[in-house]
């Protein structure tokens, strides 16, 4: 059996999958396997995932379930103690498996490990821009309202902790979820911080920019106002589990997500959507400006420019969203 899974969710990602994958086989780490879910592709996915010729490579197929029906796909067919997810068109360091299983393995109480990442567009080429979370004493309300994780192909689960909030599926009682596939956005962080607030495991990072995440600059302004909405709906779930806490915390992380919706609109030009946002950041709560101030000051005044001068005026300020 292997010691670790990567599970790949896969939808219409011909064009990217056999980097992802060559990296993946490249981990320095060597106890593994990789679990590809072609989630229903209409391309050339599953070919692509079989050309590599690699028998730690599994395909999985099945009708169209969305990113989180896919990543419970994936964790229901992987075989391994330490589980870590990669989306189809990220890329992952030769010695980042490594790295997290080293960490799990020290860190008994650890159930989340991650690592920050590094940007590059749809060619592959880096942004010159990363993110660098917080790695240590993450609270429910770091990932409530800054999600230090990040994004969906940094972190490596412990399985026995991901167990601890699994549930049957609704309407499926013979499935097992552990993301809620429910949510076709936000469905990770949803998954974080239930997993926060209802176990004692802890979540931290590691150093090092060891996920590679791809940047499309075409679907930044893309459905705003529907993440917003699925966003809200995540508040509306989770708040009967800790009323206290989403209380406290709802106002604060309304604000950061307004501000980040914000700087999606800057990236993509739309200068009405970028301002409008900074507005109801700013009405949410203004703890952000003093939280992160320079982050926020620059979100508002290129907005600010955007709106009023338009794009042609604002190519130092123009960066992909959660830079």
């Amino acid at each position: 059996m292997p010691r670790a899974s990567i599970i790949v969710p896969a939808y219409n990602c011909e064009t990217t999958l056999h980097e992802t994958l060559e990296g993946l086989c490249a981990q320095t780490y060597g106890d593994f396997e990789i679990v590809v879910v072609d989630d229903g592709s209409t391309d050339r996915t599953a070919a692509v995932a079989r050309s590599l010729g690699d028998a730690r490579i599994r395909l999985i197929q099945q009708p169209n379930r969305g990113l989180a029906g896919a990543r419970n796909s994936g964790i229901a067919h992987a075989r391994g103690a330490f589980l870590g997810f990669c989306d189809a068109d990220d890329l992952w360091r030769p010695t980042k498996l490594a790295a997290h299983v080293a960490h799990l393995e020290a860190n008994p109480n650890v159930g989340i490990s991650y690592s920050g990442s590094e940007l590059i567009d749809a060619a592959g080429k880096p942004l010159r821009i990363a993110q660098r979370p917080r790695l240590t004493e993450v609270s429910a309300a770091h990932i409530f309202l800054r999600n230090p994780i990040g994004n969906g192909s940094a972190p490596v689960i412990r399985r026995a902790a991901l167990d601890d909030i699994a549930f049957a599926c609704p309407g499926e009682p013979e499935r097992t979820c552990w993301f809620d596939e429910s949510f076709r956005q936000s469905e990770d962080v949803e998954c974080w911080l239930r997993f926060k607030l209802t176990t004692d495991w802890d979540v931290e990072g590691i150093p090092g920019l060891l996920t590679r995440y791809r940047i499309v600059a075409s679907g930044l302004s893309a459905g705003t106002a529907r993440q917003f909405a699925t966003w809200e709906r995540l508040v509306a779930k989770l708040t009967p589990i800790a009323p206290e806490f989403m209380a406290r915390h709802t106002p604060t992380a309304r604000a950061y997500m307004q501000r980040y919706l914000a700087r999606r609109a800057i990236s993509s030009g739309d200068g009405q959507e970028a301002l409008a946002r900074v507005r109801a950041s700013l009405a949410a709560s203004r703890r952000p400006l003093w939280q992160e101030p320079a982050k926020s000051a620059t979100t508002i005044a290129a907005a600010a420019v955007l709106y009023a001068l338009g794009a042609a005026r604002l190519p130092l300020l123009r960066r992909p969203a959660g830079a």
